[in-house]
């Protein structure tokens, strides 16, 4: 048998609220998925239909997350690479190597490399990234209905002009990422 092959990717670095979300996928080279990118490449409804596609015919997929309040913790690195080592232990099936978006490996039991920019090179990766992109949107979406006034579904935490103004307006909530300067001042 082949050896197979997990692709690891989070979302959410750069965000001023919400959790860090990473994806593990094992890829059925019998099933190929035309389309894999980098899920910042894609639109949202492409993302949507390739991560309906992904699901459905991978050999093994899985999540992992870290809170807001973990990232204040252990600094979002570290966030990130526990997400994905969170999410390795659910996959249901164990690869034999792991390839890592970025230039960190997580504490995975399972060899592997890093790549920098991995979700541009490998479709295994591409899948991951597209996976946590789309499973954070939609957390983001419901984070909307549960704290009003923030807009999350529209900047989905990111730290744009008008979550910038936001944060001024209405001060943080307990999705914000109180270790972030843009934050930190309203704390």
């Amino acid at each position: 048998m082949d050896l197979l092959v997990a692709g690891f990717d989070e979302v959410g670095r750069g965000c001023l609220a919400g959790p860090v979300i990473a994806a593990a996928v094992i890829l059925d080279p019998k099933k190929p998925i035309s389309g894999l990118a980098d899920s910042k490449k894609l639109t949202p409804k492409q993302r949507e239909r390739l991560a309906i596609l992904i699901k459905s015919n991978a050999i093994a997929w899985a999540l992992g997350r870290a809170e807001a309040s973990e990232v204040d913790e252990i600094n979002v690195l570290q966030a990130s690479l526990l997400a994905m080592s969170r999410a390795f232990p659910m996959l249901q099936v164990k690869p034999g190597w792991a390839r890592v978006d970025g230039n960190c490996f997580p504490d995975v039991d399972c060899p592997g490399e890093s790549i920098i920019q991995g979700d541009s090179k490998f479709s295994e990766i591409s899948a991951a990234s597209i996976l946590a992109k789309v499973a954070r949107d939609d957390e983001m979406v419901t984070l909307d209905v549960i704290y009003k006034g923030y807009h999350f579904a529209k900047h989905k935490g990111y730290p744009t002009q008008l979550h910038l103004q936001k944060l001024q307006q209405i001060g943080i909530s307990p999705q914000h990422r109180k270790s972030f300067a843009p934050v930190r001042k309203y704390c």
